[in-house]
């Protein structure tokens, strides 16, 4: 997009020179904005159809609301590149997702217009209910506004917010961002009429003074309720948002500047929690994107006259694909095996599953905390369930794999992708945690396997037991150590020496066992591949602890409470003193970038593992 085509876009470095502009220039500004977009993310990676669907409400938004007084809290952040470009991160834009670059999803630390971090979804609304009654506390005016998906509002926590906003009486507007349907030509003149109408002091006030007149006749006041709802629901969807408190708007069309800002314009007027609703389409202004949103969600670096291409090399399988044709195999062999995911069909790998088993496949919406649960009233009954979830969302659901799973030792697999260093999500999505916080549980088992064909091995030998076991693995592929065609397993609680080496041994947990061999063939040391973190394999740990004057362990993991820990607290138990270095994920956040870059920055590449054994163990 050459510069002369961003006339508009060019003069906004801010908000406040975005609401110098008359109302008349906004759709050339929302055009200039949405082609910046797509050229920006061509270039970098990144989310994609989001944030094309975005773009008139973001404009909307900071056009008629003070930001950053007012505060505008973005649900999981997919959706944020137009608000970044819009205050004042443009030029930053081709840093997007990169070491040192500006995040993809709303950081405090970022911006002031970044008011709350967000990148797990359906927090928005309790986190900006927060900031509204702090607001009301201290007497001042401002907003507190929530963008939230109709995805993230099947979370429970969004209704939980709700629940609660719609008795504290703060200035709270939740805007739903509905992209999972299409406004019909129907709903589009009549409603931006009725959402301006019902967004407008003068219907506020009427029904204030009517419920003030009647409250004093409680059933005259219940009939004007009920007929109220009546009226409404001829016109609007259904007045579930009522019900809990707020004042209902919409749907309206969130394309459509000439609705979107009177009708933001009148709700900033009123007091009170107030919920409208705006409907968009993922990929809004691309036609590939409208067409195949999925696809480009997240797409890396492509040209946008072409679109995204399908590589002609062959990829390596990831650990996602291999997890997917394991339990299409596993379904095919055991009729009792149902497959479970919280909205994560495709980045999960079960598209294929689902279109082989259809009634045995189950998405229940980000709800993952529901997805343990629901998992656990199967096992119950004697079906097998399979759970993909993500290491970093499986922390949603932390007393649910307690209190629901666990203490009932009810079977099932907990399948963990993203495990470790996720690279360009950063922090929020990296699966840093879940050895620490698994493998303190009663009754759980966590599997770590070091590449592909130990993945489908011990996804299979997790199947097998009669308790809750997870297996970890990380985004991306492994080295490409093809997964053998049958089902089976390796034993369980077990690992293995790789190579027999001199006084130090390097004890390896996942997919950095491979770092490891190369190190070892440096330092002639002995390298175990554990494969579990918990059992841990105490007879092969015990045995190689005799047999050499140095223990290193090496987890793409933190190190408080991980892999490391465990061996540590087995040889305090078995009384066996040892020197022992701990390699892994150190007790901070790592941010985004290219994960290799980032592992390579924590010692965790094979250089780096050798470079911290020489310190402390061959240090002249």
């Amino acid at each position: 997009m050459n510069a002369n085509a961003r006339l508009l876009l060019e003069k906004i470095n801010d908000p406040a020179d975005l609401r110098m502009l008359p109302r008349a220039q906004l759709p050339m500004l929302a055009d200039e904005l949405r082609a910046y977009v797509l050229d920006s993310v061509s270039k970098t990676g990144g989310h994609l159809s989001s944030n094309l669907g975005t773009v008139e409400l973001t404009v909307a938004l900071h056009y008629v609301f003070n930001t950053p007084y007012d505060r505008i809290v973005w649900d999981v952040g997919h959706q944020t590149y137009p608000h970044k470009i819009l205050t004042g991160r443009r030029e930053r834009m081709a840093t997007l997702r990169q070491l040192g670059g500006i995040s993809g999803f709303p950081v405090r630390s970022e911006s002031p217009y970044d008011t709350f971090g967000t990148a797990h979804s359906s927090t928005s609304i309790s986190a900006a209910l927060g900031m509204a009654m702090a607001a009301k506390r201290k007497g001042e005016k401002r907003r507190a506004i929530a963008v939230i998906g109709d995805g993230a509002m099947t979370a429970g926590m969004a209704f939980e917010a709700m629940n609660n906003a719609g008795v504290l009486d703060g200035n709270l507007l939740v805007i739903l961002n509905d992209n999972d349907m299409s406004i019909s030509p129907p709903v589009g003149a009549l409603n931006r009429y009725l959402a301006q109408l019902m967004s407008g002091q003068f219907y506020a006030a009427a029904r204030g003074v009517g419920k003030s007149v009647l409250k004093n006749v409680p059933p005259l006041l219940e009939l004007a309720k009920k007929l109220e709802q009546h009226a409404k629901g001829m016109v609007v969807p259904a007045t579930l948002f009522e019900n809990f408190g707020f004042n209902y708007i919409g749907p309206i069309d969130g394309h459509d500047l000439d609705s979107l800002i009177p009708t933001l314009e009148n709700i900033r007027q009123l007091d009170g929690p107030q919920f409208l609703h705006v409907v968009t389409k993922k990929g809004q202004g691309y036609k590939l994107a409208e067409m195949d949103p999925v696809t480009y969600h997240g797409p890396g670096k492509f040209d946008p006259q072409v679109g995204i291409v399908p590589s002609a090399t062959p990829a390596k399988p990831t650990f996602t694909q291999v997890f997917g044709q394991w339990l299409c195999d596993m379904a095919a062999q055991d009729k009792r095996l149902v497959g479970i995911t919280p909205a994560m069909r495709e980045g999960s790998g079960m598209v294929e599953f689902h279109r082989r088993f259809p009634d045995r496949y189950y998405d229940v919406g980000i709800a993952e905390q529901h997805a343990v649960t629901f998992a656990a009233g199967l096992a119950c009954e004697g079906v097998k369930p399979v759970v993909a979830i993500y290491s970093t969302f499986l922390q949603r659901a932390y007393d649910q794999l307690i209190h629901d799973v666990a203490l009932q030792k009810l079977p099932m697999v907990l399948a963990l992708d993203r495990a470790g260093l996720v690279g360009a999500d950063g922090a929020t999505h990296a699966g840093a945690y879940d050895i620490a916080f698994v493998r303190c549980i009663p009754n759980m088992s966590l599997a770590c396997p070091a590449d592909e064909r130990e993945c489908r091995q011990l996804l299979t030998t997790a199947y097998e037991q009669d308790h809750p076991v997870c297996v970890r693995y990380p985004r991306g592929a492994g080295v490409g150590v093809a997964p053998l065609a049958d089902l089976g397993s390796l034993p369980f609680g077990q690992g293995e020496i790789r190579r027999e080496g001199k006084k130090i041994a390097i004890l390896a947990f996942g997919t950095l066992l491979y770092p490891a061999l190369q190190v070892a063939e440096n330092i002639d040391a002995t390298v175990a591949n554990m494969r579990w973190a918990k059992p841990l394999d105490t007879a092969l740990l015990l045995d190689v602890a005799a047999r050499h004057d140095a223990l290193v362990t090496v987890e793409e993991g933190c190190l408080q409470g991980g892999a490391g820990s465990a061996v540590l607290e087995a040889l305090a138990q078995a009384g066996v003193v040892k020197p022992v270095l701990q390699l892994g994920l150190p007790d901070q956040f790592i941010e985004h970038g290219d994960p290799a870059k980032l592992l390579a920055l924590q010692g965790l590449d094979a250089p780096g593992i050798e470079a911290r054994i020489r310190q402390r163990f061959m240090a002249q």
